[in-house]
């Protein structure tokens, strides 16, 4: 049986083949992925029976830089969803002029009950690495020699507008009639978090208890699920950014698997609910890059509306 003319072209044929299709790939995730926002929607039945549902929006890793007039939009655009409570994982900011343009984006969700941390592209300027370090195991290397963002002015800002820093600390906020009681970690990536400060069983009295970390380590998603927390909110991942179709993420840049760089899970992995010390993981998968590598590849920028509902 002849073989379809693709495979039976000269070599070089075959090889500008391969660029074409690559250089389309890359236009592709670097011109029209990278910029097609989303939002996703999950439901979580972790309430008490008989709460009212209580929408959370979850944003992560905006990596905002004042020119991105259409990331700035779609920000905007986020408070006609309405949420009870906005969770913010970090990682805000990628430019020294970025505050005002995200505090302006953020707009009316600041007036909205809120949580946040900070991750380590808040405090230090991002600087270039090399494009396939994306797609290859954590080095353990930090940039933590660029000069520092003005992460002291964001903190200040979000908590005046009332919104909780959850900076190796505990919180509680009342929200649709439901006590939240949160645990939240400074970032697990830089080695910023102090799990002691935040270690003992979760409040009882709570209706649901919420840990809130950037990224998602296990030391962090153990000690959560261990002391009782019902569910965890991270991002970090950017769910791989550069991912595969059907396969998805190649790495997660930190110690989960890759089968939860994103979306709604269980932690442990194989945990079941009721299981004692198992909880509820959403993990993030951002709606930025970094500036120097401003492509996304089948892993859509993204915010996400968790609604939280009554258990059976």
């Amino acid at each position: 049986m002849a073989l379809p003319s693709v495979f039976t072209g000269t070599p070089a044929k075959v090889v500008g083949l391969g660029a074409l299709a690559g250089a389309a790939g890359l236009g592709y995730a670097a011109g029209i992925e990278v910029r097609s926002f989303t939002v996703r929607k999950v439901e979580v039945p972790v309430l008490p029976a008989g709460s009212r549902p209580v929408k959370v929006l979850h944003v992560s890793d905006l990596h905002l830089t004042p020119s991105q007039g259409r990331k700035r939009a779609w920000i905007a655009s986020l408070a006609a969803l309405e949420p009870d409570l906005v969770v913010n994982t970090g990682d805000n900011l990628a430019h020294q002029q970025a505050l005002g343009p995200l505090l302006e984006s953020f707009g009316p969700l600041l007036d909205v009950p809120g949580v946040f941390v900070l991750g380590s592209n808040d405090y230090f300027e991002p600087t270039f690495r090399n494009p396939l370090r994306y797609v290859l195991p954590d080095t353990g290397q930090r940039n933590t020699s660029s000069p520092h963002l003005p992460w002291k002015e964001l903190k200040q800002e979000l908590s005046d507008h009332g919104w909780l820093d959850l900076t190796n600390t505990l919180g509680r906020l009342t929200v649709g009639g439901s006590t939240l009681a949160f645990a939240g970690v400074d970032d697990p990536h830089l080695e910023y978090d102090d799990l002691g400060a935040v270690r003992g069983p979760a409040p009882a009295d709570a209706d649901l208890r919420v840990g809130v970390t950037h990224a998602p380590y296990l030391r962090v998603l153990d000690q959560y699920a261990a002391d009782g927390y019902d569910i965890t909110f991270a991002g970090h991942t950017h769910g791989g950014q550069l991912c595969l179709p059907v396969k998805g993420a190649l790495v997660t840049n930190c110690d989960i698997d890759t089968g939860r760089a994103k979306g709604l899970h269980r932690h442990p992995k194989d945990s079941r609910p009721g299981d004692p010390g198992s909880s509820w993981l959403h993990v993030s998968a951002g709606a930025g890059t970094s500036p120097y590598v401003p492509i996304r590849f089948c892993c859509r920028p993204e915010a996400s509306l968790v609604t939280l509902l009554p258990g059976s």
